[in-house]
């Protein structure tokens, strides 16, 4: 059976993954960012089932509430970096298609540099 302290210690761990992936994001070090997601995802994988089976207590709750805001806000801390990025990829994705589409529409065919 799994103790409120391995479940914290997961959270914890999840926190600080995710406040070093803020710190990539930061530092623009975006494939540090995309190597420490795979450290994250394989954390939720392994938290899941510990997760599912501790009963927490009052103040556990509020630990495990505190821990999850930490998360939560390097998360959104991260997205909000992220956006601006995604957005300009998007865009030149777009133009992209269309630029193709023009070509096919046209029977050209695509300029490559």
């Amino acid at each position: 059976m799994n103790s409120p302290l391995e479940l914290f210690s997961y959270y914890e761990a999840i926190a600080a993954v995710t406040a070093r992936m803020l710190n990539a994001a930061r530092s623009d070090d975006w494939n540090q960012l995309f190597k420490l997601q795979t450290e994250y995802e394989r954390l939720i994988d392994e938290i899941r089932p510990i997760d599912a089976r501790v009963v927490l207590d009052e103040p556990g709750r509020q630990t495990k509430h505190d821990l999850i805001r930490r998360i939560l806000d390097n998360d959104a801390g991260i997205r909000e970096l992220a956006s601006p990025r995604i957005a300009r990829l998007s865009a030149l994705i777009a133009s992209d298609r269309q630029t193709r589409a023009l070509h096919d529409m046209y029977g050209m065919k695509p300029i490559r540099n």
